[in-house]
C-alpha cells in the first residue's frame, strides 16, 4: 500500500495529460480514424463515460507494472522472463490496445485477437530472453 499514492498519482497525472493531448488533437484523431464525431458519441448523443473509465484504470495498471520495474531486482530467468513479458503485455500492450480501441468504438474481438498477438509474441521474448540473458 505504500506505493498507492504514487501510482494514483501517476494515473491521474498521465490521464489529464491524454485529455489535453486529444483535446488539441481531437479533430486531426476523427479524421485519421475515418469517422465522424456524431459516429463516436454514445446512444444519447453524448460521449460515453466508459472509454474515460477504462482508460483511467488502464493507466492505474501501466502505472503499476512501470513501478514493478522501477522497483524489481534479480537475475534473469526464463521463467521471471514470462513474468515480465506478461508484465509489459498487460501494463503496456494490453492496455494501450484496449484504450484506443474502446474510444474509436472497435469491435471488441479486434482488441482480444491483437492483444493476444503481442501476449504470445513478449511471453516468447521474455522466456527466450531470460534464459539466454
Amino acid at each position: 500500500m505504500a506505493y498507492a499514492w504514487p501510482v494514483l498519482a501517476a494515473a491521474v497525472a498521465s490521464w489529464i495529460a491524454g485529455a489535453v493531448w486529444y483535446g488539441l488533437l481531437a479533430d486531426r484523431w476523427i479524421v485519421a480514424l475515418e469517422t465522424t464525431k456524431d459516429a463516436l458519441m454514445g446512444p444519447s448523443g453524448r460521449p460515453s463515460a466508459v472509454p474515460y473509465a477504462i482508460s483511467f484504470v488502464a493507466e492505474i495498471v501501466m502505472a503499476a507494472a512501470l513501478l514493478f520495474f522501477l522497483l524489481r531486482p534479480g537475475p534473469p530467468s526464463a521463467a521471471g522472463g514470462m513474468v515480465l513479458g506478461g508484465l509489459v503485455w498487460l501494463g503496456f500492450v494490453g492496455a494501450t490496445l484496449l484504450v484506443n480501441n474502446v474510444y474509436a468504438k472497435r469491435r471488441p474481438d479486434l482488441t482480444v485477437i491483437d492483444a493476444g498477438h503481442w501476449l504470445a509474441v513478449l511471453l516468447i521474448q521474455g522466456a527466450v530472453l531470460g534464459a539466454m540473458a
